[in-house]
């Protein structure tokens, strides 16, 4: 939920923003509206609660005093009920809002419009035509593609003999290197998740259609942001301990309802996939300055492998929901002829941290809302597949990187 403090005092920011993300006025009115009806029912509902008690009779009431103080509980009763009804129309579109951008965020209307920061490493070519990551990894017996589809169906992989080893590897080293190189906690959390968790994180209810849904309440995680981030659901956090960092590797499901006839070969897009997640926790005044930390931490798998990327400023029509700046890593695929993403880095400024109610209390015991960051450090099968076609060989023989 986006700050109801920045809708009042600066609405502009708010309908501009909104409008970069392609969203109708309609929405930045109908939100501003019901913003401006509920803060007059409170208003008058507190007024009442006052005149109410200033009615309450110090001695024995009479039955005029009676009479008054009946009427007054049965209006406020009934404004009650008005005021929960508009609250709740309040909450209700309030969480269909995308996040606010942050001001050097670039305006457009798609990926076309993305700015490219940098790049890093010279992209491989080769003196023969490069193999797709699929072809290398079927023939060298690596993933079994067509015993995944008759265990589960399309869109699903087995990793086999060495390829299982090799994504076993992949993962333990970028484990190691954010541990230790970078002081991230590690934590293993459940794959299944909650509602409020998944609603927390911004996955629900916008993204309903690309989650696996177990019952009533009960999700396969899309990401291990979703469990990171609500590692501290509800809670009030001592700014000395700020800021937390966790990483995590975990499967991760997601239908891609949106994004049928895409990648449907190899494992750029599956509905299963292992993923290394980065999430800080942090003072807002420096959450711009972590996620740069971030990024760097997350550079540093590929600089590590040595497989050339570049670094990627998200547009407004590009970003995720969540987000106020997202910066993606794009890793250099040789038969493709271009940068693949294999990890986004976001801030979420108090987005994440208001709808999972996760506060702060400063030096001056004050409590706030702080910042959520997180980014992929990295996704294990883009890698696995972007090592594939980086360091093949004419013969079709995979040549490790060193760092493995």
């Amino acid at each position: 939920m986006i700050n109801p403090k920045l809708l009042r005092e600066h609405p502009e920011t708010v309908k501009l923003s909104l409008k970069n993300r392609g969203c109708s006025d309609d929405v930045f009115a109908t939100l501003q509206q019901l913003d401006i009806q509920w803060r007059e029912k409170q208003q008058e509902l507190e007024r009442l609660q006052a005149l109410r008690n200033e009615s309450i009779p110090k001695g024995k009431p009479t039955d005029e005093e009676r009479q008054k103080l009946s009427e007054l509980s049965k209006n406020l009763k009934e404004l009650q009920e008005d005021v929960n009804n508009v609250k709740d129309k309040l909450d209700g579109f309030s969480i269909e809002i995308p996040n606010i951008l942050q001001p050097d965020t670039p305006i457009g209307q798609d990926e076309t419009s993305n700015i490219v920061i940098r790049e890093e490493g010279t992209p491989k070519s080769f003196n023969f035509k490069a193999k797709t990551h699929d072809e290398l990894a079927i023939k060298l017996q690596l993933i079994d593609f067509d015993r995944a589809t008759k265990v589960t169906g399309s869109r699903f992989a087995t990793f086999t003999g060495l390829g299982a080893k090799l994504e076993r590897a992949i993962s333990s080293f970028m484990l190691d290197v954010h541990t230790q190189s970078h002081g991230y906690i590690e934590v293993s959390p459940p794959v299944v998740v909650n509602s409020a968790a998944m609603q927390g994180t911004g996955q629900l209810p916008k993204f309903e259609d690309d989650l696996y849904k177990i019952d009533n309440d009960y999700w396969l995680s899309p990401t291990a942001e979703v469990q990171l981030t609500n590692h501290h659901h509800g809670e009030i956090i001592p700014n000395e301990q700020l800021p937390i960092k966790y990483c995590a590797f975990t499967q991760c499901f997601r239908k891609e309802a949106g994004s049928y006839g895409k990648d449907m070969k190899g494992i750029i897009r599956l509905h299963q996939f292992n993923k290394v997640e980065l999430v800080q926790l942090v003072e807002p005044s420096q959450s711009n300055k972590f996620l740069m930390e971030l990024l760097y931490h997350a550079e540093k798998i590929l600089q590590l492998l040595e497989l050339p990327y570049r670094v990627v400023q998200l547009c407004s029509g590009d970003i995720g929901f969540s987000s106020s700046k997202t910066y993606d890593l794009e890793v250099w695929f040789p038969s493709q002829n271009q940068y693949r993403e294999i990890s986004s880095c976001s801030n979420f400024l108090d987005f994440q941290a208001r709808r999972s109610k996760i506060r702060y209390r400063d030096t001056n015991q004050s409590v706030d809302y702080l910042h959520t960051l997180n980014g992929s450090g990295l996704a294990v099968g883009r890698t696995f597949a972007a090592i594939l076609e980086n360091y093949q060989t004419e013969s079709g023989i995979i040549q490790i990187p060193n760092k493995l």
